[in-house]
């Protein structure tokens, strides 16, 4: 196993326990510091409330990463396949990490938190990072992959305004609700046209060949499957979206 290779397993680990301990000991802290509406609310909605704070720091941590290797890594953008995959695996390992520590926690909270969608997107998003992990192959398209993060953080915010108690048709829920709808469809669905421009660029080619069969179907199969899981969900915000704005112009009409 090569060096790098166990220091990318090593960062999972670490990762892995750096987002459990925020789980346990920081969000809990740093939500009853900053938002009175944390205190009273039931322990499952707590939990949940935390899982949210894990999410956003990692897809704030993952999205930056993934923005700096798209503008500035020039061996991962000239060779998609091969390229020098260092600082990818290195953001593939936080993520692997991450996704490690999500799945324990909705089968910990399953009644509550679980949801089969998320599992199959973590079980798709694992098994291809692993050929990353292990033989540094694909790092243009990992890196490409995770830039679906930076959506996440909006997401994020929409439900803690919602729990909050801010009421749908407010201008703070509309906004961000607008905010969501065009960073996830920026970052998740038009994203999917020069996607799949790269993968027909190098299909066939020698260095596609190279891969194997193993990993050329972890490459595609994950793929297609995530961008199934995105439209699903880029159709939930949509509508989500159209009946808040419903309601505000109801509440605003004479």
């Amino acid at each position: 196993m090569e060096d790098s290779t166990r220091v990318g397993y090593c960062i999972v680990a670490g990762s892995f326990v750096g987002f459990q301990f925020f789980f346990s000991a920081v969000s809990p802290q740093l939500s009853l510091s900053l938002s009175p509406t944390y205190s009273i609310l039931p322990s499952v909605k707590q939990n949940e409330w935390n899982s949210r704070c894990v999410s956003t720091l990692h897809a704030v941590i993952v999205g930056l990463f993934c923005l700096y290797i798209l503008w500035f890594d020039d061996a991962v953008n000239a060779n998609p396949i091969w390229g020098d995959p260092w600082l990818v695996k290195l953001n593939v390992a936080i993520t692997c990490g991450y996704l490690l520590y999500d799945l324990l926690l909705l089968l910990r909270y399953w009644r509550t938190l679980g949801d089969s969608l998320f599992v199959c997107h973590h079980l798709a998003a694992l098994y291809a990072y692993g050929y990353v992990l292990s033989r540094g192959v694909l790092p243009y398209f990992a890196n490409f992959r995770l830039i679906s993060e930076l959506s996440t953080p909006f997401v994020n915010l929409r439900w803690f305004l919602d729990t909050a108690g801010w009421p749908r048709s407010s201008r703070l829920v509309l906004a961000n609700g607008l905010a969501m709808t065009v960073v996830f469809f920026l970052v998740r669905i038009a994203v999917i046209p020069s996607y799949y421009t790269q993968v027909y660029s190098w299909y066939g080619t020698p260095e596609y060949e190279r891969l194997g069969l193993g990993v050329q179907l972890a490459w595609i199969g994950p793929s297609l499957a995530l961008e199934v899981l995105n439209v699903v969900w880029m159709y939930r915000i949509l509508r989500g979206f159209v009946r808040a704005f419903g309601r505000f112009k109801a509440r605003k009409a004479p």
